[in-house]
């Protein structure tokens, strides 16, 4: 399979073209900057990412909104919709983006943003990330998108290739705790890129 990996040099990013790359899948990497042989393109810019695409079987957006204090909706969903009219520019159905656990539900109508105990540090990342989720659902329907939100903690681990899949409600413990490794949820997103089970839908995964 041939994928371009939008922030693929990120904690996520990383690891997924990593754990694709180990399946002998064929990674095409994209970057601000455009360092570490990766190709540079800003996701937003669609007509650069639709010639990039070019031939691909996959588009993975893996990028953040900016974390430095500025306004954050705004560039997250230029981002999407950029990578979202790309696509369809360059003929390539299959897109699969990195989401995020806020808007994950707690209770029902009840979003894991919402509640008293979100980080303050996070939520405007996390509110973003909801409304990258809502313009997808509501604007993708002639691509086949995959929007998979990683437990409420992810960060770098170990790849154990056993964790549990859900769909819109955060997936917890017994202890109550919500996490994955990084490298684990790259081996979830690699395995919908290969066998679909959430075409047109958003997944979540945890341990």
């Amino acid at each position: 399979m041939k994928i371009l990996l939008i922030g693929a040099t990120g904690m996520v990013g990383s690891r997924v073209a990593a754990e694709a790359a180990n399946r002998h899948h064929e990674v095409t990497g994209v970057t601000r900057s455009g360092k570490d042989g990766t190709a540079k393109a800003q996701a937003a810019d669609a007509d650069a990412i639709a010639r990039l695409a070019q031939g691909q079987d996959a588009i993975v957006l893996a990028v953040a909104p900016p974390r430095d204090g500025s306004e954050t909706v705004a560039p997250l969903l230029a981002d999407g919709r950029g990578v979202l009219e790309a696509a369809r520019r360059a003929g390539v159905r299959r897109v699969v983006i990195v989401g995020g656990a806020g808007s994950l539900e707690v209770a029902p109508g009840k979003r894991l943003v919402d509640t008293p105990e979100f980080p303050a540090l996070y939520k405007n990342e996390a509110l973003a990330q909801g409304e990258l989720l809502d313009a997808v659902r509501k604007e993708a329907d002639d691509l086949d998108w995959t929007y998979i939100s990683p437990a409420a903690l992810i960060q770098p681990g170990e790849r154990t290739g056993v964790f549990r899949l859900g769909g819109d409600q955060l997936l917890t413990d017994a202890q109550g705790n919500s996490e994955i490794s990084a490298e684990d949820y790259a081996v979830a997103l690699v395995d919908e890129l290969e066998k679909p089970q959430a075409v047109r839908r958003r997944i979540t995964v945890a341990y």
